[in-house]
C-alpha cells in the first residue's frame, strides 16, 4: 500500500513541475529578464575565447575581436539591478541590495579585469592573455560566490 503512495507521488511530482512554467519576471520593464539576458551575451562572448585558449588554437586576431565583443557586453547588466527587483526569478542573493558597496566593488574588479583582457589582447602575447583571461574568470567566480544563487 504505502509503495502506491509513493510511486503515485514520484509520478505525480514531475508532472505538475513540468506544467508549471518558468517564473515570469514580472515587474515593470522587467528588469530581472534584461540583466539575465545581458549576463548570457556576456558569457556568449567570453566562452569562445575560453575555449580558444583551453584547445591551444590561440590566434590573435581573431582574439581580438572576441575581446572587442566581450567589452561591448559588459556593461549590460548592471544598471538593472534596481531596488524592489530581488524576487523570482531572480537568481541573485540579496546580498547585491544588503551589501551594495560590496557588489560595486566586485563590478569595478570585473571592468578592471575585462580591461585588462582587452588590453593583452591587443599585446599579442599569450602568457598575458592567458592570465588576464584567467583574472576575468576569477571576478566571475568570486561575484557567484557571494551574490549569486
Amino acid at each position: 500500500m504505502l509503495f502506491r503512495y509513493l510511486f503515485a507521488a514520484a509520478l505525480a511530482t514531475p508532472l505538475i513541475s513540468a506544467c508549471s512554467g518558468p517564473v515570469e519576471d514580472t515587474l515593470p520593464g522587467q528588469p530581472i529578464k534584461h540583466r539575465q539576458e545581458a549576463f548570457k551575451e556576456i558569457l556568449r562572448s567570453f566562452e569562445p575565447m575560453g575555449t580558444m585558449l583551453r584547445t591551444n588554437r590561440y590566434e590573435a586576431e581573431p582574439f581580438i575581436e572576441m575581446t572587442t565583443r566581450f567589452m561591448s557586453r559588459r556593461d549590460g547588466p548592471w544598471d538593472h539591478f534596481i531596488d524592489g527587483s530581488f524576487q523570482p526569478p531572480t537568481r541573485a542573493r540579496e546580498a547585491v541590495w544588503s551589501q551594495a558597496d560590496d557588489f560595486e566593488q566586485a563590478r569595478i574588479a570585473f571592468m578592471a579585469a575585462s580591461e585588462a583582457l582587452y588590453q593583452a589582447a591587443h599585446t599579442q602575447a599569450l602568457p598575458d592573455v592567458r592570465n588576464a583571461y584567467a583574472d576575468v574568470e576569477s571576478t566571475c567566480r568570486s561575484c557567484h560566490e557571494v551574490f549569486r544563487n
